[in-house]
């Protein structure tokens, strides 16, 4: 118990200083952020708000400015079950990328912080 409890105040003082310390995000022309914005509506990021790896991915979308939905899958229990049965387990950061373009509308799961800045990154960066 004292061990939740450490960890959940020490990652709430990184989420803290982060949004404290995050720089200015990227700047596009309108008709470039429209394009972003659109793109980015096939996105979201199951996430918990004091998980210090969601915080390394929220300041890389805060970065290059991104609207991409948070969801919170530690105090939403719906968000919580789509990312379990969907995704195949409850681990955060999970960037839940739909795909628009194919017949099926293919999702894809991807799990590390790492992995989903590298696509932020290549994609919108």
């Amino acid at each position: 118990m004292l061990v939740k409890f450490m960890r959940e105040g020490l990652g709430r003082l990184i989420a803290g200083g982060s949004v404290m310390t995050q720089g200015k995000a990227v700047t596009r022309t309108a008709e470039e952020q429209a394009r972003v914005d659109e793109a980015c509506e096939d996105l979201a990021l199951y996430q918990f708000q004091s998980c210090p790896f969601c915080v390394k991915v929220r300041r890389q979308i805060h970065k290059l400015n991104l609207p991409i939905e948070l969801r919170d899958a530690k105090n939403n229990e719906q968000f919580r079950s789509e990312l379990a049965e969907n995704g195949g387990r409850v681990k955060v950061p999970c960037l839940r990328i739909e795909d628009n373009t194919t017949e099926n509308n293919d999702v894809q799961w991807m799990y590390e912080s790492d992995d989903i800045n590298a696509y932020l990154h290549q994609r919108f960066g």
